[in-house]
């Protein structure tokens, strides 16, 4: 063979090579376990890069109150059927109700889960992340789980797979098969509500969001845009933001397990409070946002103080939330009531290089009550078993774009227009 004709034969060769390379990243069912450790990271990169150009866009339905809570629904199963989970960023498995048989199940929208032979078994990574080290498996050829919530609430089930339908902004659909809970035995906790589910948002590998990185169809970011008038959206993967226009602080690797950025000191009326080293943690499972007791006495005295000698009076009649005030005739509407909370409260974080700010303006600590009254959406969270920690809910953050980004170990935030779902990077700022 002439030394040219090698040299076209060993090109095509190299460009066949390429292609099949391509092809196979392309696909979802490629393992990057086949690749040396040294490699698999880069190949992560140029996957991600070809296939994962757009988000994942879910509108999300509820709000703070009087619903209580926000959902959003997944189509699940082959066929696809509808399913309404609770958004949860402060956890990280998602799970029905499951009619495995069921034990004990609580009221839901929908029937029960019927779940399918494809079990992820105990060995599995997927499983391993949901317990300690030291966890020996009891039934190799199943994955079971437990999880507990702050508000007493569980869920107890096995880990199975199954065929998720999500949409993509720019109008692309797919159907990974990602793990799921199958809970046969839930307890409810005291701020139930009927519900098929839970959808867990967080950092942990058996997350949604995880799952699919790991599938090479989205980055690992995620984000929710909550609004004060009910409903918004959450979304998975970076490309519908313009990351300049974001207010950015680091997540800390102290709270490894949560969206947290770390310690916060409050602030009032634009000074200190002496309230410093708050361990926040932002979550979206929580309608309301908590502070530790020292916190919340040092907030609620300030408001008082504020209050005082205007027509504001506490309304210990109204138990909607442990503190509300009437005014002189019941209020529509929280645009009554901003001129009695002028003074502003807020969150400072200092990473060591930047300080940056939470602001919580009054309607995202305030709410109006069935009875008019105006009543405090910050509770005391270490009444509610919380201990130490300090929960950002869902009031403090409507209206608000937040965003949790996993690969750069930022949490941001911006005012955004949160009525609108994103058809692309045409989230409208405010």
């Amino acid at each position: 063979m002439g030394k040219g004709k090698l040299t076209m034969v060993i090109m095509w060769m190299m460009v066949v090579s390429l292609f099949l390379g391509f092809a196979l990243a392309a696909d979802r069912g490629w393992r990057k376990s086949m690749l040396p450790p040294d490699m698999t990271s880069h190949f992560s990169s140029i996957l991600i890069d070809r296939v994962a150009p757009s988000s994942i866009v879910i509108p999300v339905d509820g709000n703070v109150y009087p619903v209580g809570y926000y959902n959003l629904t997944l189509m699940i199963g082959q066929p696809a059927r509808p399913y309404f989970l609770d958004v949860d960023t402060g956890s990280d498995l998602t799970w029905l109700q499951c009619d495995a048989p069921c034990v004990h199940c609580t009221e839901a929208p929908h029937p029960l889960y019927k779940p399918t032979n494809d079990l992820v078994v105990c060995k599995d990574s997927l499983c391993a992340a949901l317990h300690p080290r030291d966890y020996k498996c009891e039934s190799p050829q199943q994955c079971d789980y437990e999880v507990d919530y702050a508000d007493g609430g569980s869920s107890l089930g096995v880990l199975l797979r199954d065929s998720f339908t999500l949409n993509y902004a720019n109008g692309g659909r797919i159907t990974p098969r990602l793990a799921l809970g199958c809970g046969y035995d839930q307890l409810p906790g005291p701020s139930n509500h009927p519900l098929d589910g839970i959808v867990g948002l967080g950092r942990g590998k058996v997350s949604i969001l995880s799952q699919l990185n790991s599938q090479g169809l989205v980055r690992n970011v995620v984000g929710h845009c909550l609004s004060g008038r009910g409903g918004g959206f959450i979304f998975f993967g970076d490309s519908l933001y313009d990351p300049a226009r974001v207010i950015w602080t680091s997540m800390t690797p102290e709270y490894a397990k949560h969206y947290s950025p770390g310690h916060a000191e409050l602030y009032f009326g634009g000074k200190t409070t002496g309230s410093k080293n708050l361990v926040v943690i932002f979550d979206s499972g929580s309608s309301y946002t908590y502070f530790n007791s020292e916190t919340y006495n040092t907030l609620t005295s300030l408001l008082k103080k504020e209050l005082n000698g205007k027509s504001l009076k506490e309304a210990p009649d109204d138990r909607t939330l442990p503190l509300c005030w009437k005014g002189r005739k019941p209020f529509k509407s929280l645009r009554d009531v901003k001129k009695y909370f002028k003074l502003r409260v807020a969150l400072s974080f200092d990473n060591g290089k930047t300080k940056t700010q939470f602001d919580l303006p009054p309607e995202s600590y305030l709410i109006i009550s069935s009875k008019g009254n105006v009543c405090l959406g910050i509770l005391n969270g270490t009444e509610a078993g919380l201990q130490n920690l300090n929960l950002i809910g869902d009031i403090s953050m409507l209206d608000t774009l937040v965003i949790y980004d996993n690969e750069k170990q930022m949490i941001g935030w911006t005012p955004a227009n949160c009525d609108r779902i994103p058809k692309s990077k045409i989230i409208t700022y405010m």
